[in-house]
Parts: C-alpha cells; sequence; structure tokens
C-alpha cells in the first residue's frame, strides 16, 4: 500500500520542506486542497452530518498547480496530487491545460484529484449555478479525457461548445493523468464508478472506509467497471503496520497521512512513521 502526505494539514510555511522530506523518507505523493476562492459568509460542508465548514474564510489558499508545479521542481519521485480540484469552476480548457502542464514538467507524477463541490457560496461568487455542478463536472471530465487523446476535439453539449480544437502537447502519462474522484455522497462514488480512475475519500475508521469501500464496489459492479487498478484512497489511523495491513485488506490503495500535532514537528513526525512503516 502506498502513503501520501496531507499538505492541508499543514501551516503553508512548511510545503516545501515537508515535499522534500516526503520524496526522501519514501513517501509516494503529496496532496494539495482546492478552493478558487473563498467568501466571508460560507455554509454547509464536506464532511458527511456536519453542517458548517472546516476552515475559517481567512485560510490561505493557492494556485494548486502553479504550487505543485514549484514542488515538482524541488523534488525527483514523489508524486503530486489535488485534493481536490474544484472542477466544475473552471472551462475544460483551463483545467485540462494546467493538469497536462504539472505532468510534464512533474515527469509524469501528477495525480488530478477533482470534486464536485460543497460550498454554494464559491458558485455564487464566480456567476455559476451551484445546483449544476455535478453535470458541470461529468462534461468537463468528458472534454478534458478528449483533449488529453485525440488530434482534434469539437464539443457540443450542455455546458461547452466548440469546434476545431488542437490540444499539444499531450501529458506524459497515457491516457491521462490519473483522475480520482473526491467525495463522500453516493453522487460522488457512483462518478468514481463510472468515470474516475479512483476515489479519494476524507478521513475514515475502519468501520466508516469498510462502509464506503463496500458501496464504490457495488457502483463498480452496476457501471460494467473492473476494480483491478481502481484506485481507493483515504485518511485514517495508523499506528502500526498491523493497522496498514488492515486498510489494505480493506481494499485501501493508498492512506492520505499526517503524522504530526504541529507544523514544526512534521518533518520529524514523518521521520518516525516511516522508520514504523517501514518506508525507508
Amino acid at each position: 500500500m502506498k502513503f501520501g502526505i496531507a499538505l492541508g494539514r499543514l501551516n503553508p510555511a512548511f510545503f516545501a520542506e515537508c515535499t522534500v522530506a516526503a520524496d526522501q523518507l519514501g513517501y509516494e505523493s503529496v496532496w494539495l486542497p482546492e478552493h478558487l476562492v473563498f467568501t466571508t459568509r460560507m455554509s454547509r460542508s464536506p464532511h458527511p452530518g456536519e453542517e458548517h465548514p472546516p476552515v475559517p474564510p481567512t485560510t490561505p489558499i493557492f494556485d494548486a498547480f502553479a504550487y505543485l508545479a514549484f514542488l515538482a521542481g524541488r523534488t525527483e519521485r514523489v508524486r503530486l496530487g489535488t485534493h481536490v480540484y474544484n472542477l466544475g469552476l473552471r472551462h475544460p480548457f483551463v483545467a485540462a491545460r494546467a493538469v497536462q502542464t504539472l505532468d510534464l514538467v512533474s515527469g509524469g507524477r501528477a495525480e488530478f484529484g477533482v470534486g464536485a463541490s460543497w460550498l454554494e457560496e464559491e458558485w455564487v461568487a464566480t456567476e455559476l449555478d451551484f445546483h449544476t455542478r455535478g453535470r458541470r463536472v461529468d462534461e468537463a471530465l468528458e472534454v478534458c479525457k478528449r483533449l488529453w487523446t485525440e488530434e482534434e476535439v469539437s464539443h457540443h453539449g450542455e455546458f461547452f461548445a466548440f469546434d476545431g480544437v488542437v490540444f499539444e502537447p499531450k501529458p506524459e502519462q497515457q491516457p491521462w493523468p490519473p483522475i480520482l474522484i473526491g467525495g463522500e455522497s453516493r453522487a460522488a462514488l457512483r462518478r468514481a464508478a463510472r468515470h474516475g480512475d479512483g476515489w479519494i475519500g476524507m478521513s475514515h475508521d475502519f468501520e466508516s472506509g469498510a462502509g464506503q469501500i463496500a458501496r464504490l464496489r457495488t457502483l463498480l459492479d452496476e457501471a460494467g467497471r473492473s476494480r483491478d487498478g481502481f484506485q481507493v484512497c483515504l485518511g485514517g489511523p495508523v499506528a502500526s503496520p498491523d493497522d496498514a495491513a488492515r486498510w489494505e485488506g480493506l481494499g485501501v490503495t493508498r492512506l492520505i497521512v499526517s503524522p504530526w500535532r504541529r507544523s514544526r514537528e512534521a518533518v520529524d513526525g514523518m521521520r518516525d512513521f516511516a522508520r514504523r512503516l517501514g518506508l525507508t
């Protein structure tokens, strides 16, 4: 099983230091959260059963692909992912170009985590209809895949329409960088099963994680897709190799961890975790 680092659990001042450490200590990936803008008043939550946003509007946010490209230049091996990118807020030309550029400058290390979004006010601020977000994401994904694989693309859909577009160069990873669909709702799991190369969830315990994985497997079967090669990524407690083996037995292919209490202690915590789990 692979282990990734949750950059969103860090003060941004430590992003680069911890990414370099991850590259050196045997972690497989780092994951950067993404929003376009926060508003003064925010509602909803990405966490099921919760009604209030988990972050204040003053939380620092960055252009995810610019930052990951910077981190790519500081590292050699570690993969670089979004957890998750609000694809519906962008034209697919913009998103496809950002992913393609990161994949090329990193030497094929991009992971494209995508979400349909939970923050309605972000959609209102960008003058888009929050209630169309699922359909917009599905159509944008379709367009991105075609741009990454076809010589010439024309498209006429509900939200995007164009003729005779040429998109070069193609990403290094073919047919495209892995697309991981984020979210905990049935709609998100269904989107992952139908359109994704994997699913990327939030933090779970063993019981809740097993439940989501069982639902995901049912949806994969209904979509006529193989479970082989389908990535299952989430956060969860890991205190020992036995815990890691238990997650792997449930079907998890990547755990995204943050083995520290304070950002200034992160590298030491990562080093200790890597030693205990045998990453180095």
